[in-house]
């Protein structure tokens, strides 16, 4: 039986290091779309030389630019994955037989994260994320941060099928990005007024810790997922020092 076709879209910025091992793994889909957003490295090249219809628009934000790149596919189901995400192997076929006369809106694939020198066990915990959805049931939600998709309709998780995250390199990478993250969550947690925010700063992290480490099985990853549960344990910590300070320098201001 013929499956639905299939329009695999990204969107980039100077992502030459990773995307040419992305697209390497999608390049049966009918179509591959990339909309950039002013890269000055390869990116541009790799992606037309992997025959992706590229687009370039200046990047606003992260919801409405994935949107941007929903609309520019010819498709009705998408695949959507980053620049620096790969598709394991057998993950195509399980995706070509969903696409069989599929009765779901989407479906989720779990995400194995690659933990510095290694990438994460099959058997610890994945976490599901809604990446291959039918564009006329949904799209992008306006979440102020992560910004994800949402569709009418049911959605159900390909367990047999996953994806790697090829981004933190190294411990680095994952701190700058820990940094960077924390940093955009403070304006808009703020606007909710969170409350608690030294105590959360104090008991949370331990708890995260033991529910990474012990609850979702990093320990299966070896010295790796001890130290990928202490900078998610860290990512917690500075999430809540970050809004404890911003609420403190607004107090300050009104006095």
């Amino acid at each position: 039986m013929t499956r639905e076709p299939l329009s695999v879209v990204l969107i980039t910025y100077n992502n030459a290091d990773t995307l040419d091992a992305c697209l390497s793994q999608v390049d049966w889909a009918e179509e591959i779309v990339v909309l950039d957003s002013g890269s000055s490295d390869d990116t541009v090249a790799i992606a037309k030389r992997h025959g992706a219809r590229v687009a370039v628009h200046p990047f606003d934000d992260y919801g409405p630019q994935k949107q941007r790149a929903y609309d520019m596919a010819s498709h009705h189901w998408i695949l959507n994955l980053d620049a620096d995400e790969i598709l394991s192997p057998g993950t195509r076929a399980v995706i070509e037989r969903a696409l069989v006369e599929p009765r779901h809106a989407g479906f989720r694939l779990p995400r194995r994260e690659r933990m510095f020198w290694t990438v994460q066990h099959r058997l610890s915990w994945r976490n599901g994320h809604l990446r291959l959805f039918d564009r006329r049931r949904g799209g992008m939600n306006d979440v102020e941060v992560h910004a994800a998709v949402e569709v009418r309709g049911p959605v159900k998780t390909l367990w047999s099928a996953d994806f790697v995250n090829d981004g933190d390199g190294d411990i680095a990478t994952r701190v700058e990005k820990i940094n960077r993250y924390t940093t955009g969550m403070v304006a808009h947690k703020l606007r909710k007024q969170q409350r608690f925010t030294g105590l959360r700063m104090v008991f949370y992290p331990p708890v995260f810790f033991l529910r990474q480490y012990i609850g979702k099985r990093y320990f299966l990853n070896g010295w790796a997922g001890f130290i990928a549960s202490v900078t998610g344990a860290f990512y917690a910590f500075l999430k809540y020092a970050k809004l404890h300070e911003a609420h403190e320098q607004a107090r300050r201001a009104r006095r």
